[in-house]
């Protein structure tokens, strides 16, 4: 990324500001200004999450927000009620006092001298998720918004579940946001009050891994936020960005296709970060496209922000596996709606395990297969960061013991964008299965590269809200999408189609070993296909160069530590995956501070023990500034049997080597079809 010294507005930073809300609480933010808007007024731009602008989020707040308003806004990055340097205490995600707080937020900064009364909302995961949720509450400042890497529906798209399956990174993250409220605010910032509220904090910002194993259906509580419940809340202008390698990219169609307000999309090749920090590359200048987004729809500026394709994606070709890629070949392409007129759903029925061509015959002998745990350990993460490297890895392996569907080696180049469809006749052993289904790309050495996947909890074939026992021997039809995706078949190599009956760690597997029975005669395969003669062809290249504000001052003092290691035992037949993400201890200069951050992730099972399934997190977070030295640790343990989830999570914190609070939690909660 290129940083940028010399914007065309000279720019202040004010620290340390206070945000009064109606009922007292005062939230903590920054703001970045012209220095013209003391006499200039210029829009607001606001950034509203939980992550501590003082420190963990200060190094990518320094690139963006300078930036932005180095052309000219408001840019404000403020913490959410009970995080950071804010008042209060964080309970849950995205809250119904969280979007009261954000209406506040952009209300008083509509108000302020220095800005014109219009007011947008930008964002990276949970930034994007509520800047789309309070856009459909309609706050009367709110002129746009960008939306990055989040979802329009809570349930089916986000950490928790997919497909009605429980996934890993449902305790991954609730393991992460464990850690984070138990985070001190900086004495500096708040004065004495810092130890009282750290311990406000601790004893009472709760586990949140409880509520969402609570709520294994979809029901009113993940339906709170999710804007997909109506659409037409939504009016102001949406830019919506996702990437091929994140966990985020449905919504984007979704949006395209369901908004009536005026909406651009973008999906790169990128795991769960900004376009212009974006891994896998390349890279884009993504801060350049947000200025022209804010110029055209909070200054009136006629600048083109509007033309060409509703959604640009890029065209990914085909790589061997890897868990990591630098960089990966393709090209943009452009679609003017969404649906797309440039995209040919077509059918290919399933024989003996054959994709055949669309209109062939198919054979009826029936297929079986009951999967071992071990399908799922090279799966990569739900939602990838790319570090450590979390890509799937070469599918072969898993395709052992999965359902296995080839197409002839293919004669000529097959382009595919949107969502494959699998409809599929299916009976099982069991009252309660999953289904995992994995799309790869087979070279002619047979390396198989895993291009998308989709998970369907047989329980929920019929909707979400009201799962359903499975009868053992019946035949049921189900219809399930894999995640979108834009992705190049080269000639000679093969489209492969695997069905297995687990897929863990990436989703929790089901109470009991599962025998699947698939029907090929009565089952398709459905592929959202691209002729690569279609005209279609972008400027290359579309984006300018990746460019940013320089970043704050920081220092490495201990380097980190990134692992993804698969293992098993032989002798007792235990395996697992460990996953070390340490981020070393960093000496953030501008505040005198030194943070640690290490999170290690183990997920284990023995055999084919179904009950034997287990997951562990454990963080350390860490703080120092001359005598002042604080430190927390937090533990998650989840377990489970045929009947109920067990849970077990424990917190330490430390002030210098004084251990000054010590909690435990103990609950089991019932298994509801899941």
């Amino acid at each position: 990324m290129r940083e940028v010294d010399e914007l065309p507005c000279e720019i202040k930073q004010e620290e340390h500001i206070w945000i009064p809300l109606s009922d007292g609480t005062r939230l903590a933010g920054r703001i970045w200004r012209p220095v013209s808007s003391d006499t200039e007024p210029v829009p607001a731009v606001l950034e509203f999450i939980p992550y501590r602008l003082r420190d963990l989020t200060s190094l990518r707040d320094s690139i963006h927000h300078p930036y932005l308003a180095g052309h000219g806004y408001a840019c404000a990055r403020v913490d959410l009620r009970g995080s950071g340097d804010s008042d209060g205490i964080l309970t849950d995600e995205y809250l119904e006092q969280e979007l009261v707080d954000a209406e506040e937020v952009l209300a008083w900064l509509a108000e302020q001298p220095w800005c014109t009364g219009r007011t947008g909302m930008m964002g990276i995961s949970w930034g994007g998720f509520n800047a789309l949720q309070v856009a459909a509450r309609r706050p009367p400042s709110l002129g746009a918004i960008a939306a990055l890497c989040c979802a329009d529906d809570r349930y089916a798209d986000d950490v928790h579940y997919m497909g009605g399956c429980l996934l890993s990174d449902n305790l991954s993250w609730a393991s992460t946001m464990f850690a984070y409220t138990s985070c001190p605010p900086d004495p500096e910032v708040v004065g004495d009050r810092w130890e009282e509220m750290w311990r406000e904090r601790m004893e009472e910002s709760g586990l949140w891994i409880d509520t969402w194993l609570r709520h294994q259906r979809r029901d009113d509580y993940w339906r709170h936020g999710s804007i997909c419940e109506d659409f037409s809340g939504v009016e102001c202008p949406v830019m919506a960005v996702s990437g091929w390698a994140d966990g985020y990219s449905n919504a984007v169609f979704r949006l395209m296709q369901n908004l009536d307000a005026p909406r651009r999309g973008l999906i790169g090749p990128w795991s769960h970060k900004y376009p212009h920090l974006g891994r896998p590359g390349p890279a884009i200048g993504f801060l350049q496209e947000l200025v022209r987004w804010w110029d055209h729809w909070l200054k009136d500026v006629d600048n083109g922000a509007m033309d060409g394709p509703m959604l640009c994606t890029f065209m990914q070709e085909s790589m061997p596996p890897s868990t990591s890629y630098e960089e990966r070949l393709g090209r943009w392409v452009g679609e003017p709606s969404w649906p797309s007129p440039h995209v040919r759903r077509t059918r290919f029925p399933l024989g003996q395990n054959r994709i055949e061509r669309p209109g062939e015959g198919q054979d009826g002998r029936r297929l079986t297969v009951a999967s071992p745990l071990s399908v799922g350990q090279y799966g990569g993460k739900w939602c990838s960061y790319n570090a450590p490297p979390d890509l799937p890895y070469d599918q072969r392996e898993e395709d052992g013991g999965s359902l296995v569907f080839d197409t002839e080696p293919l004669t000529e180049r097959c382009e595919i964008l949107g969502g494959p469809l699998v409809d599929v006749c299916v009976e099982v052993d069991r009252p309660v299965a999953m289904l995992a289904a994995r799309l790869s790309d087979v070279s002619p050495t047979g390396q198989a590269t895993r291009v998308t996947y989709g998970l369907l909890n047989l329980t929920h074939r019929d909707g979400h809200d009201e799962p359903k026992p499975l009868e053992p021997g019946v035949r049921y039809q189900v219809q399930f999408w894999l995640n979108g995706v834009a992705q190049a078949f080269p000639a000679g190599h093969r489209i492969r189609l695997a069905l297995s009956t687990s897929y863990w760690p990436l989703a929790w597997p089901p109470p009991e070993p599962v025998q699947l029975t698939v029907h090929p005669s009565e089952s398709e395969l459905e592929l959202p296909i691209r002729p690569a003669e279609e005209a279609d062809e972008l400027p290359t290249p579309l984006f300018g160069e990746p460019e940013g504000a320089p970043p704050v001052p920081a220092k490495q003092i201990t380097p980190g530590e990134q692992q993804w290691q698969v293992s098993r035992d032989l002798a007792d037949y235990s395996s697992s995956l460990e996953v070390i993400k340490d981020l070393g201890l960093a000496h953030f200069e501008d505040i005198d501070l030194d943070v640690r951050r290490r999170a290690t992730e183990l997920y284990s099972w023995v055999g084919e023990d179904f009950d034997s399934v287990r997951g562990d997190i454990e963080w350390t977070m860490g703080f120092t500034r001359g005598d002042w030295s604080v430190r927390t640790s937090t533990r998650t343990a989840l377990t489970s049997t045929a009947t109920e989830f067990r849970l077990h999570a424990e917190l330490d914190a430390y002030l210098g080597d004084e251990r000054v609070f010590s909690k435990n939690w103990d609950h089991r909660i019932p298994r509801d079809h899941v």
